[in-house]
């Protein structure tokens, strides 16, 4: 049996493809040492276990009797080409044409001369003129700029100026600081320094000193200073000693007297 190399088909000994899958099976040869019959393909001898890579495939070819063909050409002289037949045209005699004009030459004869076109400037070469100097043109003026409306007055526009205030703790009253004086008398009304900021109209004002502190104004900057008042200044709930001035900044608590009863917070807008 021929096993079939493709789907290992079992095939009769003698086929030539295979009965499954039709692919060409390898033929069978004689081991060299034992003489028994494996495939072509085979590595190793089923019987004796030879080698059959090692040994020189052995071709077993048979002569065929040789056919005498008669008046065969031999192997050694070239075939010969059979001669090329020639045919025999027959002459034709030449036609004599009469002449006929020259047509092209009669057309250039009919057509009117075309006059020569001028000679055009070339177009490479340009004649520049030094432009003329324009006129000096005075420079415009910026016009002014126009003034601020302000409820359908015409007035120039102002800088804005910073205000000071004091705000009343307990009873959320402001008491704008006068900007035209330098200094700022706080207290109660007395005959001796009289008050530009009077507190005596708050509560508990009998802890405030007639003559208690000073505001100063200097390049826009506020100082407060403690005049010598019975029960003291207190600047964010620290006493401020006498003669020593403080500078004050938003937000700061000012307490007259005691106890935190009269105090204003510094406010700046």
């Amino acid at each position: 049996m021929i096993s079939c190399p493709n789907c290992n088909h079992q095939n009769p000994d003698g086929a030539v493809q295979c009965e499954a899958c039709y692919t060409p099976l390898p033929q069978a040869s004689a081991c060299p040492q034992c003489g028994a019959s494996v495939q072509s393909n085979a590595a190793f001898c089923g019987q004796c276990g030879f080698n059959l890579q090692q040994a020189a495939p052995m071709a077993v070819t048979e002569e065929l009797p040789k056919t005498v063909v008669p008046n065969a050409p031999s192997a050694s002289a070239p075939p010969t080409a059979p001669p090329e037949p020639t045919l025999d045209f027959p002459e034709i005699p030449e036609a004599d044409f009469p002449d006929f004009p020259d047509f092209f030459e009669e057309e250039e004869a009919a057509a009117p001369a075309v006059a020569e076109s001028p000679e055009l400037p070339d177009p490479f070469t340009f004649d520049f003129e030094e432009p003329s100097p324009a006129p000096e043109v005075p420079p415009t003026p910026a016009p002014a700029p126009a003034p601020t409306t302000v409820q359908g007055s015409m007035q120039a526009t102002q800088i804005q100026v910073q205000t000071a205030s004091l705000l009343h703790v307990q009873t959320q009253v402001a008491l704008e600081i006068p900007e035209n004086l330098d200094v700022i008398h706080i207290g109660k009304p007395n005959e001796t320094v009289p008050p530009d900021i009077d507190v005596s109209g708050f509560p508990s004002s009998e802890v405030v000193s007639r003559v208690h502190a000073d505001l100063r104004q200097e390049a826009g900057l506020y100082y407060i200073e403690d005049t010598g008042s019975s029960n003291g200044t207190y600047i964010n709930h620290v006493p401020l000693p006498v003669g020593n001035r403080h500078r004050l900044r938003a937000g700061d608590r000012i307490g007259l007297g005691k106890g935190d009863k009269v105090t204003f917070i510094f406010q700046i807008s």
